[in-house]
């Protein structure tokens, strides 16, 4: 088993938030601490990238703040709406089925969907003009976290940038989350052209971690997202790593529609 999968709850095809014994500590800890959230600090985060020090705050880590919610279905209306961030999309607005994922970029499922699934949508549906395909940020634990910023950060606002990212993030899954994660993330953010320092400062961006949290805080409690990877097409959720051959079972049919 990898570094990726002890991290966070790992069941068949899907990458969990926690278990219900430990949401039960969880709430534990909340009434000891009374009502008010648990905040992410600098000094907890840069203490985290390391594996000791992840495995020290994963006890008091906000990703584990987010209980399992009952299952509901979202509208297409709620799934398109960007809460804190940017969307960073594939593929034109005006395309009949709009797919969103929700991944965290340490979880297994979501970098075999990344390597198996995902380039056949493109191939097939994006890169045809057939559908918009929409990445989001779930990440679940605190390594997760530092490579969605960094993907932030090398791309800015260039989604095609970003995608080509977050490959190079799930192809390299097992050496970034390593114990040496600053130190990997720097060498993935010099091969984009930034310097050590800058990855460093990007590392440190509090405001970006903080839209970060508060757009996994939205799926979450308004889209019932609670594991990765998610998909919504067109506002229908699909949990779990999938097929393709399962997407195009509820892909084609809309575009017919």
């Amino acid at each position: 088993m990898t570094f990726a999968s002890r991290i966070r709850g790992e069941v068949g095809s899907e990458c969990q938030i926690h278990s219900t014994s430990e949401q039960m500590s969880l709430q534990a800890r909340l009434r000891r601490f009374g009502s008010k959230p648990l905040i992410i600090t600098r000094r907890a985060f840069t203490a985290a990238l390391s594996l000791g020090g992840l495995a020290a705050f994963a006890g008091l880590s906000p990703w584990r703040l987010i209980g399992e919610a009952m299952a509901q279905s979202a509208t297409a209306a709620d799934v398109a709406k960007p809460v804190s961030l940017p969307d960073m999309a594939l593929g034109p607005k005006t395309a009949a089925v709009t797919i969103t994922e929700y991944a965290s970029m340490t979880c297994p499922h979501c970098a075999r969907f990344a390597e198996n699934v995902f380039p056949k949508i493109k191939t097939e549906y994006i890169d045809t003009n057939k559908v918009r395909y929409v990445f989001r940020e779930f990440p679940l634990d605190i390594k997760a976290a530092a490579g969605s910023m960094l993907a932030r950060c090398i791309a800015k606002d260039d989604a095609g940038k970003y995608f080509a990212v977050i490959d190079t993030l799930f192809k390299s899954q097992d050496v970034w989350t390593g114990s040496k994660t600053t130190e990997s993330l720097k060498q993935i953010g010099k091969q984009a052209g930034l310097s050590g320092q800058e990855v460093e400062t990007c590392l440190k961006d509090q405001a970006l971690l903080d839209k970060i949290a508060a757009d996994q805080k939205y799926a979450n409690e308004v889209l019932k997202v609670n594991s990765t990877p998610t998909f919504f097409i067109n506002g229908d959720m699909v949990k779990g790593e999938t097929s393709f051959e399962e997407f195009k079972k509820k892909i084609d049919p809309l575009l017919k529609g």
